[in-house]
Formats: C-alpha cells, sequence, structure tokens
C-alpha cells in the first residue's frame, strides 16, 4: 500500500467517518457507547474543520480529530488530539502515524504551542505510536474508567510544538 494522502475532512465525507466509527469501534479505545447507524458523526462542537482524514488511492480510510482540550481562554493555546481511527486493512501501513504527524503540524500551523491526548492504559500500540512521534506521558490517572468490568488508566500524553 503506498503512502496515505492526508487532506481536511470535508462535509460530504460525513457518510464515510460514521461508517469508520462504527467500524473501528473498539473498548480498546472508547470510554462511550458504540455509534449507533443513525448518529451523525459531524455535530455542533466537532465539524469538518476539526478533522483530518486519511485516504489511500481515494478511500477514507483513517481520521484525527483535533480540538482545544477546555473551553477555557487561559488553555486556547494547546490543541489536543480528541480522537484518531484507522480502517482494519489500513493499520500498519502508516495511516495513523501519518494522521499524527498531520494533526502536529495542523495544530503548529493554528497557533499552538502544545498537543495533548489522552489514551487507554491498555492501548499498547497507540502509546507506542505516540511516544515514537515524540509526546511523552504527562500524568495517569489510575482505574480512572470501568470497560466490561475492567478497570483502564487513562494516560496523558503531550509533546511541545516550538
Amino acid at each position: 500500500m503506498p503512502e496515505p494522502s492526508i487532506r481536511p475532512a470535508r462535509p460530504d465525507d460525513e457518510a464515510d467517518l460514521a461508517r469508520l466509527d462504527r467500524e473501528t469501534w473498539s473498548l480498546l479505545h472508547a470510554v462511550t457507547p458504540p455509534p449507533e447507524p443513525h448518529d451523525p458523526f459531524f455535530h455542533e462542537r466537532c465539524g469538518p474543520d476539526d478533522h483530518l482524514v486519511a485516504e489511500y488511492e481515494g478511500r477514507l480510510v483513517g481520521y484525527v480529530r483535533l480540538g482545544f482540550p477546555t473551553p477555557l481562554a487561559s488553555n486556547a493555546h494547546v490543541r489536543q488530539i480528541r480522537g484518531l481511527a484507522v480502517a482494519e486493512e489500513a493499520r500498519g501501513k502508516g495511516a495513523g502515524r501519518a494522521l499524527v504527524r498531520a494533526a502536529v503540524a495542523e495544530a503548529r500551523r493554528r497557533g499552538a504551542r502544545r498537543i495533548t491526548l489522552r489514551v487507554l492504559g491498555h492501548n499498547t500500540a497507540a502509546r507506542a505510536l505516540y511516544a515514537s512521534e515524540g509526546f511523552a506521558v504527562e500524568g495517569v490517572q489510575p482505574e480512572e474508567f470501568c470497560l466490561d468490568g475492567t478497570y483502564v488508566d487513562d494516560v496523558l500524553m503531550g509533546r511541545s510544538l516550538l
């Protein structure tokens, strides 16, 4: 598979992104219930401008959601990766790494000084990817979530963009 192309999301990506979200939902990374078939992907707090998508040969195979960690003006210099998904057939082929790099570049382009994320402690593949892209563990909230009867840590990671 060649390198993925990364581009900003468009409103007409809604159906593909909603499908991808349903297909990739897993307790490995999700703390919310699975999306329903009728759930919109874009909404008033999170629209196309908040997403970058990965494509292979014109097929949408992944996305990264970039937002603010809080609504506070004193925190507006920070961006947060608020979601990342890659289709099963594109995993291990560079789409996730390309999306993380694109999110870092976009956060920097938007004037951010830092970028952060939260990842579940048992998601070792995602944690390794983020670490390899310069993110460091900045905190751990032990047993923050109970997922299907198992307590899971919430790991806070971040990096400077300066």
